[in-house]
C-alpha cells in the first residue's frame, strides 16, 4: 500500500542486509515513523510492546528473528532458544507458533555454516508467502461485496462494518479484512466502511481509520457499541473482520468485542464474515472458547489512552481514578454457529470442520 506517493511494506530488510526495518505504529497515525530491529531483543520487544502487531505480521516479524538470531549463532540450542523466547511474546496469535515451527523445521535440515543465509531466504518467502495470500483473500472477498452490490439500488454503497485493525498494517502488505475493500474501491464499487474504535488500544480509530484515509476510501468512525444500532436500522450490509486464531471448528479468536459484533449481526441478519490466510487455522484446537489462551495485558492499556495534545506533543493520558483497577483481556472468542463463511485464499469456507476439511483437504 501507499504512503503518501511511497508504497510501503509493513516490513522489509535494511540495507545493511541483516537488520530489518518495520512501521513503528505506536505513533500512528499522528506520526510515520520506521524502526530498524538489529537484535532479538529489539524483536521480541517489537512484538510484544505492539511496535506490529496484526497476527500475519507477528509471524513474518518472528520469521526474520530467527534469521537474525542465526546470524548470530547458528547452533541448534541458539535455534531452540530463539524460538522459546519469541513464541512467549504473545500467546494467542497461532501465526506467531507457526512461523517459528516453519522456520525451526526448515532450518533443521541445514548445516551450522549455512543456516543463516537459510534463514533469511525462508524469511523473505514467508512475507512474500502472506502477501500472496491476502490478495487471494481480497479477490475471494471481493466476490462477497460484488454479490451485495448487485443486489443493492444503483450507485448505493455497500455498507461494511470491520473491528479492530485487520488491514496492511496487520500483515505485509494489502490486509485480511480491508483486502476486498481496497479491491472493490479499485474496481470502482462504491463501499463505505464504519470503523470500530477498537477499545482498549484504538486500532480502528488510529490504524484502521489511517489506512482508510490513505487509500481514499469512504468511512466512518463510530465508537464499538454503535454497531449493533446501525444494524438494527439497516445501515451495515455485512461485517468483515480478521482473526488471531482460528480452531479447526471453525470458531474464530479476535480482538475482544468481536463477539458482540457477531452476536448482534446474527440478531438483525446481516452477514458476518471471517478473512484469514490459512497460517491462523490451528488445526489442533477444536473449542476455541476452552482451549485458546486469551493475552491479559497491561491494565494501562484500558486506564490510559494515546493522542495528540493542543500543543502538538503525543501524550498518554488517564481516563480512570487513579487506584480504580482495570481488566485487560485482549481478544474474545466467536463460535463458529454466528459466522457466516470464512474468507480464504483458497475460497469461502462455510465455518464448521467439514466446510474447513473441503478447503484444505490436506489437513484430513
Amino acid at each position: 500500500m501507499k504512503v503518501g506517493d511511497r508504497h510501503y511494506r509493513t516490513i522489509w530488510m535494511n540495507e545493511d542486509g541483516r537488520s530489518i526495518d518495520v512501521i513503528d505504529q505506536r505513533w500512528l497515525p499522528h506520526e510515520f515513523r520506521v524502526v530498524t530491529l538489529k537484535t532479538v531483543d529489539d524483536v521480541a520487544t517489537a512484538i510484544r510492546d505492539m511496535w506490529i502487531r496484526g497476527a500475519p505480521l507477528i509471524g513474518v516479524t518472528a520469521a526474520y528473528g530467527v534469521a537474525i538470531a542465526m546470524n548470530e549463532d547458528a547452533s541448534d540450542a541458539a535455534l531452540d532458544q530463539v524460538w522459546e523466547k519469541l513464541h512467549e511474546t504473545r500467546p494467542t496469535a497461532i501465526n506467531l507458533r507457526w512461523a517459528l515451527d516453519a522456520m525451526r523445521a526448515h532450518l533443521k535440515a541445514y548445516p551450522e555454516s549455512e543456516r543463516a543465509e537459510a534463514a533469511y531466504a525462508r524469511a523473505h518467502e514467508i512475507a512474500d508467502e502472506d502477501v500472496e495470500l491476502n490478495r487471494s483473500i481480497g479477490a475471494n472477498g471481493l466476490e462477497l461485496i460484488r454479490r451485495i452490490a448487485a443486489g443493492k439500488k444503483p450507485g448505493e454503497p455497500v455498507n461494511i462494518l470491520t473491528h479492530c485493525n485487520a488491514g496492511w498494517l496487520a500483515t505485509v502488505d494489502y490486509g485480511t479484512a480491508t483486502a476486498p475493500i481496497y479491491m472493490a474501491v479499485e474496481e470502482g464499487i462504491p463501499v463505505h466502511v464504519y470503523v470500530d474504535e477498537t477499545r482498549p488500544r484504538n486500532q480502528g480509530a488510529q490504524l484502521t481509520a489511517w489506512e482508510m484515509n490513505g487509500h481514499g476510501v469512504p468511512h466512518t468512525l463510530i465508537v464499538d457499541n454503535a454497531g449493533g444500532h446501525l444494524m438494527q436500522h439497516g445501515q451495515v450490509d455485512m461485517v468483515i473482520v480478521g482473526t488471531d486464531r482460528t480452531t479447526a471448528n471453525g470458531d474464530v479468536c479476535n480482538k475482544i468485542g468481536t463477539y458482540l459484533k457477531a452476536l448482534a449481526a446474527r440478531d438483525n441478519d446481516v452477514p458476518f464474515y471471517v478473512a484469514l490466510p490459512s497460517p491462523t487455522i490451528d488445526w489442533t484446537v477444536k473449542d476455541g472458547v476452552k482451549e485458546i489462551p486469551i493475552e491479559e495485558r497491561n491494565s494501562d492499556e484500558v486506564t490510559f489512552v494515546q493522542g495528540r495534545a493542543a500543543d502538538g506533543s503525543i501524550a498518554m493520558v488517564r481516563i480512570s481514578p487513579q487506584g480504580s483497577p482495570a481488566a485487560n483481556p485482549a481478544f474474545d472468542v466467536t463460535p463458529a454457529r454466528l459466522i457466516t463463511g470464512l474468507i480464504t485464499e483458497r475460497g469461502v469456507a462455510q465455518a464448521s470442520p467439514d466446510g474447513l476439511k473441503a478447503m484444505f483437504p490436506e489437513r484430513s
